[in-house]
């Protein structure tokens, strides 16, 4: 019966062991990006600066900044808005910046043979 797949001898050819060695510091490089990214912060405002909103690159909230004229206690809903518009602002750019890290990581991946 023949033998099927695999390499001869079981070992690996060159070309596989120098892709797996890419792999693993392309792995070392997103773990580093990562943990950069994650030491960021990212800032939105809404309501013409009224309302700003700080996060970290982990996309939690860090600050919300509120100027005083838009305190009004007869409008509270128009608050609660810009808060949520200057956080999600701020998020999407966070994950905006992810993404973009990511992409300069994993951009010269179309020549895999794969």
């Amino acid at each position: 019966m023949a033998k099927r797949g695999g390499f001869p001898g079981g070992a690996m050819p060159g070309n596989m062991s120098n892709l797996m060695k890419q792999a693993q510091r392309m792995q070392r490089q997103m773990e580093e990006g990562q943990k950069e990214l994650e030491t960021k912060e990212f800032s939105a405002a809404s309501g013409g600066g009224a309302v700003e909103a700080t996060v970290s690159g982990k996309k939690e909230i860090v600050k919300i900044t509120l100027s005083e004229e838009v305190v009004d206690p007869e409008d509270i809903e128009m608050l609660q808005d810009l808060i949520v518009a200057a956080v999600n602002e701020a998020l999407r750019k966070a994950e905006e910046a992810g993404a973009e890290m990511m992409g300069k990581m994993t951009g010269g991946l179309g020549g895999l043979p794969f």
